[in-house]
């Protein structure tokens, strides 16, 4: 696997992901996607709206709006508990999640519970200690600033709100304060009642959402993976609290199939882990983590959690509507319970990157070694899933095959058409972006309707009726 700098640069390089505001020096850790990385995200997007929605009749779709009510955070506790522990370096004033700073340091020294039972003697979860146990060790374990490598000065830990909030309406106080969320989750729950007053759904079943939410992290960092804006793919799943733990398994069993044969991971880049006890949220009764080995450590790729029903039963006590739901066939009312999967598809796209870059040497055609980039986009994701290539640019015959191809392919599939340089150097840009399939057109092609088929991965050479080209690449 490459490192991080060498991703960063072939993604902007090749039109994937540019610096935000990169005129004006680039605003940190702001990311915008470019014309290959969009058309990567939707196919992502795509696939997972396939295998978790549309392929099922226990599946509905929701797209709410961002600003929410404010009392819906204030009822799911985002309000007064969501929130990191903060530490800044006085000599510096740089400022570090306190958390991140332990759970890094028990990762590179590879310590164990007796290494550290002087600070608490529990666990190795940085999350559950408290702000005095987190600077005790801080200070004693990382007496240097891990940015600049000098001594640090290190402030007490305190709580830092992550939520970013704006005003609705001309006048900027505080009863015009609202917030832009930090998560979809709550927009589902909200909407639940709604849901079962006007379709025909009935538990178990779930609501699906792709959208956006804002975290005011402190520090944001390693590219796409932690970002202040950034989007879900989430699902929330109501079922009745009995069948809750076969539910829960069935989910970790389609999360493992989707990762390893639908997203076709290297099964040495991808883990499942099952969160300890005093790892779990407030209100979670079990939680499952799908991690990804990026070049610093294993990081969460998609959670799979069950919330029980503390969400509906909030929602319920703070507006005042029934969100029991009424079993048609027995007349039994109770507040279901969720299992949740969650996608992170900023950090998905990240992921892919990773699994998919590679250089690779060969010998070309006059015998001499090369080196070339190849991304090997699994073909579903690939933001191009062939390139049109007229072998000769000023040739009419060839060009106006290759338009009429294009024309044709492009209805079914994303088609890039390219006859600028030299066709080796072609081949080299689409093996860049990942396309699968490279169709050249000559002049045999002129005269029997065939054309030449470059294999991505093997660069293996064939010769395909235009016939039967929709076929070959699908």
């Amino acid at each position: 696997m490459f490192g991080l700098e060498t991703i960063v640069a072939w993604a902007k390089r090749r039109w994937f992901v540019y610096p935000g505001s990169d005129i004006y020096g680039w605003l940190a850790n702001a990311w915008d996607y470019g014309p290959y990385g969009v058309q990567l995200k939707k196919n992502i997007q795509d696939i997972w709206r396939k295998t978790f929605i549309e392929k099922r009749d226990d599946m509905v779709w929701l797209d709410a709006q961002i600003l929410m009510h404010p009392k819906t955070w204030e009822a799911s506790w985002h309000v007064a508990w969501f929130n990191d522990p903060l530490i800044d370096d006085k000599n510096t004033w740089e400022r570090f999640r306190a958390d991140k700073l332990l759970e890094d340091l028990i990762h590179q020294k590879n310590y164990t519970l007796a290494d550290l039972e002087q600070y608490w003697v529990s666990n190795l979860v940085p999350e559950s200690r408290t702000f005095e146990q987190m600077k005790a060790c801080i200070v004693a374990e990382i007496p240097h600033n891990p940015n600049t490598k000098k001594p640090a000065d290190w402030t007490d830990v305190r709580k830092f709100e992550l939520m970013f909030y704006t005003y609705q309406g001309v006048i900027h106080d505080e009863a015009n304060k609202i917030w832009m969320r930090p998560e979809t989750a709550q927009w589902i729950f909200v909407n639940f009642r709604n849901i079962l007053d006007t379709t025909r759904m009935r538990v178990p079943f779930g609501i699906g959402q792709i959208g956006k939410a804002f975290r005011n992290e402190i520090t944001p960092w390693n590219f796409l993976y932690r970002t202040r804006e950034f989007e879900q793919m989430e699902i929330e799943y109501f079922v009745k609290e009995t069948d809750a733990p076969a539910f829960f398994k069935q989910r970790q069993e389609e999360s493992m199939k989707f990762w390893q044969e639908v997203m076709q991971f290297d099964q040495a880049h991808i883990r499942f882990r099952e969160h300890e006890a005093d790892e779990l949220s407030h209100y979670s009764k079990g939680t499952f983590d799908v991690e990804f080995s990026y070049p610093w450590w294993w990081g969460e790729l998609q959670w799979i959690a069950r919330r029980g029903n503390f969400d509906l039963t909030q929602h319920q006590e703070a507006s005042g509507t029934s969100m029991q739901y009424s079993d048609p066939v027995t007349g039994e009312r109770y507040l279901p319970h969720v299992i949740e999967p969650s996608f992170g598809l900023s950090r998905t796209v990240l992921a892919v990157f990773f699994d998919s870059y590679d250089e690779e040497e060969y010998i070309d055609w006059n015998g001499q070694q090369q080196t070339r980039v190849v991304v090997r986009f699994p073909k579903r994701l690939a933001p191009v899933r062939c390139a049109i290539l007229p072998l000769i640019k000023k040739d009419e015959k060839q060009v106006a095959l290759a338009e009429s191809l294009y024309s044709s392919l492009s209805d079914h599939v994303i088609c890039e058409y390219d006859d600028g340089g030299a066709i080796g150097k072609r081949y080299r840009r689409q093996d860049e972006i990942g396309t699968p399939y490279c169709i050249t057109i000559d002049h045999q092609s002129t005269e029997d309707g065939t054309v030449t088929v470059r294999d991505r991965d093997s660069m293996k050479q064939i010769r395909i009726h235009c016939d039967d080209l929709l076929a070959f690449i699908l």
